[in-house]
């Protein structure tokens, strides 16, 4: 049984109606319609669409990113730990505001030199500031409930949970990244020890007692002292039942008084005035029970965000978007909700919660704040914003009478929190029907759409089947103008066939002719040939008689020139014989003469005239 703040609520109940409605198609229709857009947004995250961190059989972690619209994404995780498990040392990247949702441990934490520890209640709110170390022990009670813890992450007044480097570390991660050799000298063991730890790192979340317990709790003891210096063996002793000296106790929202309470549910708020350890944070919570048939009045947050987890049963949340914005950027959305489920609410946006006439709506939430206190502003109501406002000017911003204000304002002398019968159950309607129109909308728009892209088929069709057509019009044009090309082109090769016969048939008889004439010319060439060589031949032969009858006359000439100078020659001796002879004898005759007296003589000298005379003569006789 689980109870808060004097409402009951019957967890066989709960889960039976809670059955029911899951197992209905109307149910899984309306999630679909109803979360679209805000989960488009990012303004709701449904319980099993979180992400999976770690997951062991002692205990599991899960995350969720979820935006206000203005700032984030912010960052939660949902840790759940088994009776007796250990969520391990982790070194903390941003500060941790979370909040107890069951069951209970301890949580230790490093404070400057020195170690701290915290019992945890279900109820409790806490924070960590960022560089800190932490560690988490679930107790083991005869309930065995389960340690649920819901957190969110952010770095400052004035920003935000980092992603890229995620929420934490694990220590054992930090540690063993150094080699061996530094660790051997940092902690001064052997070097086999710390390839043992190397080789047994354990995961996130294990049992409280290991069976190899000895080893890993020194080795631990060991880590977590040489990283944060000093005495910390705070998480050891509480796992051996010792308890550490310096304890804390953390502030339970379900023991501190309600902001406001009536017969419909209450409402707590707790920020940086109320909570010390909140100070530097830019994070408040809040948690908010309605009874049965109940309603968180109309009203918006000027300075807040509001991130919300449904902590039991269901309702339903309307978000009225500024009517100036945008419909692409903000819309009026209802939504309806159940355990798990986290929701965003930008501020400035009016909201209203709604619980269903047979179920009760739990939920609690972080407030993201600015440097001023929030103050939520009511619409309706004793605290209603517009019962402070002229009702004149009330009257011409409605376009409505001063009696009309008055009528629609002081009916209302309740606040904060309504009842409301039915409201949820008129919301959900108004969701169907919302989603009845937005379905048909849609259906007509996917029909016209159908019809629309139906008809770009048809047309696409006819115009296709038109274009075959022509394109058939075309080929068979195509293939008719081929066909008639290659008759044509038959054709002319028929006849540049035949013309070409007949070129060859004529080259061939010009060829023939002209070998003929080649021939004639070349029988004529010949005989003219043979004529040039007969004639040469003649020429040569009668040159070569006339060359032999000039070579005979020479000849003859020669010899007889020859002939005729031996015969002179012959002529001259025998002249210069005779001429010997008639001296010879003339001296003889002269000397006969001398001898006979003078006579003589003179008869020689007459009878030599006569000499030369006669030779002469003689030589041309010879001569003729």
């Amino acid at each position: 049984m689980l109870r808060l703040k004097g409402t009951l609520v019957s967890p066989f109940s709960f889960f039976a109606v809670f059955s029911i409605i899951l197992a209905s198609p109307t149910f899984l229709s309306v999630e679909s319609y109803s979360h679209r857009h805000a989960s488009t947004v990012g303004q709701l995250v449904l319980k099993h669409d979180r992400k999976l961190l770690t997951q062991t059989e002692h205990g599991e972690i899960s995350a969720a990113i979820v935006t206000d619209g203005t700032k984030g994404p912010y960052h939660l995780q949902f840790i759940t730990l088994e009776p007796n498990s250990v969520f391990l040392p982790v070194l903390l990247h941003a500060n941790m505001v979370f909040f107890v949702h069951t069951g209970s441990g301890t949580l230790s934490w490093t404070d400057d030199d020195d170690m701290r520890d915290v019992n945890l209640r279900k109820g409790d709110v806490y924070r960590l500031p960022e560089g800190s170390a932490f560690y988490v022990q679930s107790s083991l009670e005869a309930e065995r409930e389960k340690l649920r813890i819901y957190a969110i992450f952010t770095n400052a007044e004035d920003d935000i949970y980092e992603p890229s480097i995620g929420a934490y570390s694990s220590i054992t991660d930090v540690v063993l990244g150094f080699d061996t050799r530094v660790l051997q000298t940092a902690f001064k063991v052997p070097e086999d020890l710390i390839e043992i730890m190397r080789a047994s790192k354990p995961p996130a979340i294990i049992h409280a007692v290991q069976k190899e317990g000895k080893m890993l709790v020194e080795w631990q003891a060991r880590l977590l002292k040489a990283f944060l210096g000093g005495n910390r063996d705070g998480f050891f002793h509480s796992i051996n039942g010792k308890k550490t000296k310096k304890k804390m106790r953390a502030y339970n929202v379900l023991e501190a008084d309600p902001d406001f309470e009536n017969c419909n549910g209450w409402s707590l708020t707790v920020d940086r005035k109320d909570l010390h350890i909140l100070k530097h944070s830019n994070i408040g919570l809040f948690m908010v029970n309605l009874t049965k048939g109940s309603m968180m009045a109309p009203h918006w947050n000027p300075r807040a965000s509001e991130i919300a987890i449904v902590l039991q049963g269901q309702g339903m949340v309307r978000v009225v978007c500024s009517s100036n914005a945008k419909e692409c950027e903000c819309r009026d959305m209802r939504y309806r909700v159940r355990e798990g489920d986290i929701f965003a609410v930008p501020r400035f946006h009016p909201m209203a919660q709604m619980s269903f006439n047979n179920d009760s709506f739990v939920f609690m939430g972080f407030s993201t704040l600015t440097t001023k206190r929030n103050h939520p502003q009511f619409l309706v109501g004793k605290k209603s914003a517009l019962r402070i406002m002229d009702k004149q000017i009330l009257a011409l911003s409605f376009n409505v009478s001063n009696a009309t204000i008055d009528q629609l304002l002081k009916p209302q002398r309740e606040s904060v929190i309504l009842d409301c019968t039915s409201c949820a159950e008129e919301e959900e309607r108004l969701m169907m029907e919302e989603i009845e129109r937005e379905r048909k909308e849609e259906e007509e728009a996917r029909r016209k759409e159908e019809e629309e892209e139906a008809k770009k088929r048809r047309e696409e069709e006819e115009a296709k089947r038109k274009e075959e057509e022509e394109a058939q019009k075309r080929r068979e044009e195509e293939e008719e103008a081929r066909r008639r090309e290659e008759e044509e082109e038959a054709k002319r090769r028929e006849e540049e066939e035949a013309r070409r016969r007949e070129e060859e048939e004529e080259a061939k008889r010009r060829e023939e002719k002209e070998a003929r004439r080649r021939e004639e010319k070349e029988e004529a060439r010949r005989r003219e040939e043979e004529e040039e060589a007969r004639r040469r031949e003649e020429e040569d032969a009668r040159r070569r008689e006339e060359e032999e009858g000039a070579t005979r006359r020479e000849t003859k000439k020669r010899r007889e020139e020859e002939a005729r100078r031996e015969q002179e020659e012959a002529w001259k001796q025998e002249e210069e014989r005779q001429r010997r002879a008639e001296e010879a004898a003339a001296k003889g005759w002269r000397e006969r003469e001398k001898q006979r007296g003078q006579p003589e003589e003179k008869e020689t000298e007459e009878g030599g005239d006569e000499g030369p005379n006669r030779r002469r003569a003689a030589k041309k006789v010879w001569l003729i």
